[in-house]
């Protein structure tokens, strides 16, 4: 590991992103490599909120709504050239969950094909949503084998097809797909594209607009570090917004939400997208977090994720196969995202010894153990020193100690 080490000495030096561990509450020694699941907190964040809540709260009581009233579609400004995205086409408010669900069934909506194709590597969550959008419309959810390509998925997207689904970068391997081939494959069979940006937004360059995608929906508490339960995103492109009806028809997407009126007149903006009332502190921690990513740069995030990624798996792979280790993340950068998963038969046992060792990471059933690296605050000495310590738990065997039985949080 020596030469390893020396390599992620020299990377250190040279990070211009290393300054921006320093906006984050770090004051533990932990490897952490769970920002695919959880990021940081940022100190700005803290600052931030502890001033929504003392000044602006507190200070002004009902009088805030003044400043926090279009707090969603600020930070959706905010968030849209993360994403190849412009004004007006990006709005924060409620859960991805809620957002997914929301442009799936305006899409279906709007065309008469009732199938939805995703694949079986899609988060579950985003599985059972669309399948019971489908069905609401007497459709069907087509779901292909995971992770496919460009060619199985041309094969797939035929005239039947309304909308195809897809999370850009896989929550389980890291594969990240083609946003623009998909897309152009989506559009010119008539389907409309919806990508999910979960694992995509603060770690890799996504670029909505040359794709030609339709929608997206996204998180804000990953690698934009919003915080714990902070609210997600969602994007509709310019031409459809005034297209799609909006399934959830709350105040706040009203044209006039204050005249009160018993009709709904949907806005002509983003804006008929949202909802109900805004969470207007976990708004305001997902705002600092998104600053810091606009200010480091997606390429220079995005750059530095794939050292760090190739950095891990290059020491790996030196001992990995001889102890049963599979790396299941996609060995050329240009295919996959921030994260690398490696397989094991043990895998949760595994990941629990390496939490108890300092290294956090998660696990993904039946035999994934996630390592994830957020470029603004993972070092690369993180990187060896994590594959350090997982060499010493599978060749000490420690990792023994541990029931194969899952409970709680993975």
């Amino acid at each position: 590991m020596t030469s390893l080490r020396d390599r992620a000495a020299k990377l250190d030096r040279l990070d211009r992103l290393r300054p921006y561990r320093d906006q984050f509450v770090i004051d533990d020694d932990l490897v952490y490599l769970d920002g695919n699941s959880l990021g940081r907190t940022p100190r700005a964040a803290v600052e931030a909120v502890a001033t929504a809540v003392t000044d602006e709260w507190a200070g002004e009581l009902v009088m805030g709504w003044d400043r926090w009233l279009d707090l969603g579609i600020e930070v959706g400004d905010q968030i849209a050239p993360l994403i190849g995205a412009g004004p007006g086409e990006v709005a924060v408010g409620d859960q991805t969950s809620v957002n997914l669900y929301k442009l799936a069934m305006a899409a279906l909506e709007h065309t008469d094909r009732r199938r939805i194709l995703t694949d079986a590597g899609n988060f579950p969550s985003d599985l059972y949503i669309l399948d019971s959008v489908a069905a609401h419309h007497g459709g069907e959810l087509i779901v292909i084998d995971h992770d496919p390509s460009p060619e199985v998925l041309e094969h797939h997207v035929d005239g039947t097809i309304g909308l195809v689904a897809l999370t850009h970068v896989s929550y389980r391997s890291g594969v990240m797909h083609d946003g623009a081939t998909v897309s152009r494959l989506a559009r010119s069979a008539g389907a409309l594209m919806l990508w999910d940006l979960a694992h995509s937004v603060g770690a890799v360059e996504v670029d909505l607009t040359h794709w030609g995608a339709d929608m997206a929906v996204g998180c804000t508490y990953k690698y934009l570090n919003g915080g714990p339960g902070a609210p997600g995103f969602l994007y509709v492109a310019p031409d459809l917004q005034e297209q799609l009806r909006q399934p959830i028809t709350g105040w706040f997407g009203h044209a006039d939400q204050f005249a009160f009126a018993p009709d709904f007149t949907p806005s002509s903006s983003i804006r008929r997208f949202l909802v109900g009332t805004p969470p207007i502190l976990s708004l305001t921690a997902a705002r600092e977090g998104v600053a810091l990513t606009s200010s480091a740069g997606i390429e220079a995030i995005r750059a530095k994720g794939t050292a760090l990624t190739s950095l891990f798996i290059d020491a790996v792979s030196q001992w990995g196969p001889d102890h049963g280790l599979d790396i299941a993340t996609p060995l050329e950068p240009e295919r996959r995202g921030a994260h690398v998963s490696l397989r094991h038969a043990n895998g949760y046992q595994i990941s629990k010894a390496l939490r108890d060792a300092g290294v956090i990471v998660d696990f993904r059933a039946p035999d994934l153990i996630r390592f994830g690296f957020a470029a603004l605050y993972t070092s690369h000495a993180d990187a060896v020193l994590a594959a350090e310590v997982l060499r010493t738990v599978l060749v000490g065997g420690t990792w023994r100690d541990y029931p194969d039985l899952r409970s709680g949080v993975t």
